[in-house]
């Protein structure tokens, strides 16, 4: 799956196409060109980025609905993401979808879900399904603190503990569902500590390190493919937009700016592109922005669908 490129220019890459293409999906909205709710995950893109990188194309990853990210560094056709995000045919789900919902079958990308932890028991089946067919592939499921508290998440664990199935849980800790802080939601915001009782390897990140998460994630994901069973990452995370939509919500009440402004010091964004060569680094950035550039034209100048479109797939 990945070029022979050293792995600090390949995470960049990553990042600054997620970053980039989220930047300018928030630049777009406000026009009603996009015609589905956004959840942007800018501050947050280092995660997906880094555990990602070592899958190979047979693997399977599950994002959220703040998976643009998800999708995109799995290799995720981004011309048929932004078609998506307009509503037009040529989009991922042929426009019937939106953000919230991107799937790219080819490359693995099981289809997202917009209700909080559902995609979880997905990929426990999906992993189910590769220690049955006794392939050699593992998932990656990435969910968000809040969805560590539905019921289908504990149950996913023990099941994929159970039974040692390949899979990697991922929770992108950004510590807020929706508008309510953890501390309010939790007696002890423990949420590794619970995981390491199902019997699972268990690590928690409470920086930015991408080289870090990337070693990790490796590690784990090499025990999987030799049938050592599940593991799970909590990474301690920001997320910069509000919760739904481009904007910023500081000013709302349920957290600081100050929390902000210290995250933003440890952008990963920029400090990964400052440590590469300068030549390198504009030749990555020129190419990301380009692509960008051919997505947005290719989700404006293609066609929605035909109203006939509506009854396809209804079978009641």
């Amino acid at each position: 799956m990945n070029e022979y490129k050293p792995v600090d220019v390949r995470l960049y890459e990553k990042v600054a196409l997620i970053r980039r293409v989220e930047e300018a999906i928030a630049e777009i909205y406000p026009s009603d060109k996009i015609k589905s709710p956004v959840h942007l995950a800018i501050g947050q893109e280092y995660i997906c980025a880094a555990i990602i990188e070592e899958l190979l194309a047979t693997d399977y990853v599950c994002g959220t609905y703040r998976g643009h990210g998800v999708y995109l560094a799995k290799g995720g056709d981004l011309n048929a993401m932004m078609a998506e995000l307009y509503g037009k045919k040529t989009g991922c789900a042929e426009g019937r979808a939106g953000s919230m919902h991107l799937v790219d079958a080819k490359q693995g990308v099981i289809g997202m879900s917009a209700v909080v932890g559902t995609g979880i028991p997905v990929a426990v089946g999906h992993a189910l399904a590769i220690k049955q067919k006794k392939q050699n592939d593992v998932v990656v499921v990435f969910m968000g603190d809040g969805a560590t508290e539905e019921g289908c998440f504990s149950e996913s664990i023990n099941f994929a503990a159970i039974h040692k199935l390949p899979i990697l849980f991922v929770c992108e800790n950004n510590q807020l569902a929706i508008h309510e802080p953890i501390e309010k939601r939790w007696a002890t915001p423990k949420i590794k500590e619970r995981m390491a009782t199902y019997g699972i390897p268990a690590h928690q990140f409470s920086e930015p390190d991408i080289f870090s998460i990337y070693d990790y994630a490796k590690t784990h994901i090499e025990r999987m493919r030799q049938g050592e069973g599940p593991a799970f990452m909590e990474c301690i995370t920001h997320r910069w937009s509000e919760h739904v939509g481009p904007n910023e919500d500081y000013d709302q009440g349920y957290r600081s700016i100050e929390e902000s402004i210290a995250w933003r010091k440890k952008d990963v964004f920029l400090s990964l592109g400052q440590s590469l060569d300068p030549e390198v680094r504009a030749m990555v950035d020129k190419r990301i922005e380009q692509k960008i550039a051919a997505a947005i034209d290719f989700a404006e100048n293609s066609p929605f669908p035909e109203p006939e479109e509506l009854y396809k797939y209804v079978y009641a």
